[in-house]
């Protein structure tokens, strides 16, 4: 039987890169404090058969200032929103789901330039670290707050607009899973400064409208109108 041959120790390679170029964020980037990462990075292209390597570098490092000055605006939203958050150090230091919005916005920049493969290997990454799955092909906006992160999942083609704020085990979906949808928009479009609570599932191509409130272990379908709250009922029964 013939295989085909895959250099998995990349992962590693891919793995080490993103933490470094993480940390390197918040080392006065902007003052070219990345370049050490150049080499790592052509590399990983390299080993990828991926061409224009150095191009591809170029592009790229010029993204990382504006990703820094993404970065605070979602931080901020941590220490805003989180009432047990003390400081702004403790986001960027202890907060997983900062994390995760860290290297979603890295891996981002990849995606829309059309690099193959790597974006995912970076998200897969935070995904390992923080329990967030974020799609590098999501569009993000600004402040933007992950709270307890694990089991948050945002698809592909989700459309994320400014001040949002979601927490854990939300669901971003798509309702259908067919291969012919590929380059369909199937996730949901979440607009500025909704709230949307623990374990929520938001399927399929639709609009949840601006200052909505999506509340706890609710599932939609269908596009929801701006300024509305949506809540699941149940009735518990409490014996003694």
């Amino acid at each position: 039987m013939q295989f085909s041959n895959y250099n998995l120790s990349l992962k590693d390679d891919v793995e080490l890169f993103t933490k470094q170029l993480f940390y390197s964020l918040f080392e006065d980037v902007c003052q070219d404090k990345a370049k050490h990462l150049k080499q790592q990075f052509i590399s990983i292209l390299e080993g990828l058969s991926l061409p224009k390597a150095e191009e591809i570098w170029m592009y790229y490092q010029t993204s990382f200032c504006d990703i820094r000055q993404k970065l605070d605006l979602d931080a901020k939203a941590f220490e805003a929103t989180d009432p047990a958050c003390k400081s702004l150090g403790e986001v960027y230091l202890a907060y997983p789901g900062f994390h995760a919005i860290a290297i979603y916005r890295l891996s981002h920049e990849l995606y829309k330039i059309d690099v193959p493969i790597l974006p995912r290997m970076m998200s897969e990454y935070a995904h390992s670290l923080t329990g967030v799955d974020i799609h590098p092909g999501a569009s993000i906006g600004d402040s933007f707050f992950i709270d307890h992160a694990t089991g948050v999942v945002i698809g592909e083609t989700t459309i994320i607009e400014n001040n949002v704020s979601i927490y854990q085990g939300v669901t971003l979906g798509g309702i259908q899973v067919k291969k012919e949808l590929a380059e369909v928009k199937r996730h949901p479009t979440i607009g500025s400064n909704v709230t949307i609570y623990a374990n929520a599932t938001i399927l399929g191509n639709i609009t949840v409208g601006k200052n909505s409130v999506i509340g706890a272990n609710v599932c939609i379908t269908q596009s929801i109108e701006p300024n509305s709250t949506v809540i699941y009922k149940s009735q518990n029964s409490i014996y003694t």
